[in-house]
């Protein structure tokens, strides 16, 4: 089931039937920053067929592109406010700062089955980070 299906279906409590898969085939995402990324690094690009390519998380400021791409802010205190969806590239705020705005995955979402647009937040660039 896609993502964007599934997210419509709990918006609007609507129940729907997701085809069985083999345990083995199941990969869990890990969270939390294991690293982080080097600005200009390029990361071997060899991938096992075995499993899912591993991602590590980039900082907005060092991703090639934002928009639709889900990302994590890091709050003042070190927790990780996940479940959101950038809207925008990095720009310049109001108040000269390098920012992105960013809205609940719920909301992403449902701006492309309905057309209504989302509540964003402006979030400073630098606490962004692209999973």
């Amino acid at each position: 089931m896609p993502e964007a299906e599934w997210y419509r279906a709990e918006a609007e409590r609507t129940e729907v039937f997701a085809a069985l898969v083999p345990v083995e085939r199941v990969w869990v995402e890990e969270l939390g920053f294991a690293g982080t990324s080097t600005p200009g690094a390029k990361v071997n690009q060899l991938v096992s067929l075995d499993e899912p390519p591993r991602r590590p998380p980039v900082a907005a400021i060092d991703a090639d592109s934002l928009t639709g791409r889900r990302v994590t802010q890091i709050m003042a205190d070190g927790a990780e406010r996940r479940g959101l969806r950038a809207v925008t590239e990095s720009h310049v705020s109001e108040d000269g700062t390098v920012a992105v705005r960013v809205a609940q995955e719920l909301d992403w979402y449902r701006w492309a089955w309905s057309g209504k647009l989302p509540r964003t937040l402006e979030v400073p660039a630098h606490l962004i980070w692209v999973e």
